[in-house]
């Protein structure tokens, strides 16, 4: 059911560690949504959500603290019935099967329109599941054994939540200048979290993380 069928908007809550994008979609969707709460790490997010009890959580995939799967995880128990529709930068197979197994209803990326994206939180709200085709492929493939999710985690855990979105970006082909535009920081720190990329992962440079990436299906 849409927000105008039951007569009144529909409550969400935004999770995201950047407050400019969470201002952003505020008033993207703030006409037609009423947004109840924001946070910015798995902390903040739980208590915002348990707290307002939203119809529907915009959830970002890497946060601070464990990350939007961890956030679902706390909730779910306490809030059933709360429905969460992932949106991130992110659109790697491992980032959309690890939210959708801990429970989310959906996942776009932020290339979404804000249309499209009001019409993915009623629809979840309405116990829709909405993804973007390529993003269901995953989905389907992860079930159908298609894809290779083991022996990911391990080697990923060794990154924070920032790293893993600039490694993304950088196997993906982005300059410096381009990733530091994309995730609002600087391009020092796009070089500094590279750096750090390479020494956990025991990489000497860039080809070879845009392959260890690839091997992954990360990207």
């Amino acid at each position: 059911m849409s927000e105008e069928a039951a007569g009144a908007p529909l409550r969400v809550v935004i999770v995201d560690d950047h407050a400019m994008f969470r201002a952003g979609v505020r008033h993207e969707i703030g006409q037609r949504c009423a947004v109840v709460g924001e946070g910015e790490d798995v902390a903040t997010a739980v208590a915002a959500i348990v707290a307002t009890q939203p119809d529907v959580v915009l959830l970002d995939v890497h946060l601070p603290g464990g990350g939007g799967a961890e956030v679902i995880k706390q909730v779910l128990p306490v809030a059933p019935q709360v429905k969460f529709l992932a949106l991130s930068v992110s659109d790697a197979a491992q980032d959309v099967i690890g939210v959708i197994r801990a429970g989310a209803r959906g996942y776009v990326t932020k290339s979404i329109s804000s249309d499209e994206l009001l019409e993915g939180i009623a629809r979840v709200a309405g116990g829709d599941a909405v993804f973007s085709p390529r993003l269901a492929g995953f989905v389907l493939d992860a079930f159908s054994g298609a894809v290779d999710l083991s022996g990911i985690d391990e080697e990923l855990d060794r990154l924070s939540a920032r790293e893993r979105e600039v490694l993304k970006l950088i196997a993906r082909g982005y300059s410096y200048k381009e990733v530091a535009r994309e995730l609002f920081i600087s391009i020092k720190t796009v070089e500094t979290h590279v750096s750090s990329v390479l020494r956990k992962l025991q990489l000497s440079n860039r080809h070879q993380l845009t392959k260890w990436a690839t091997d992954r299906h990360l990207i």
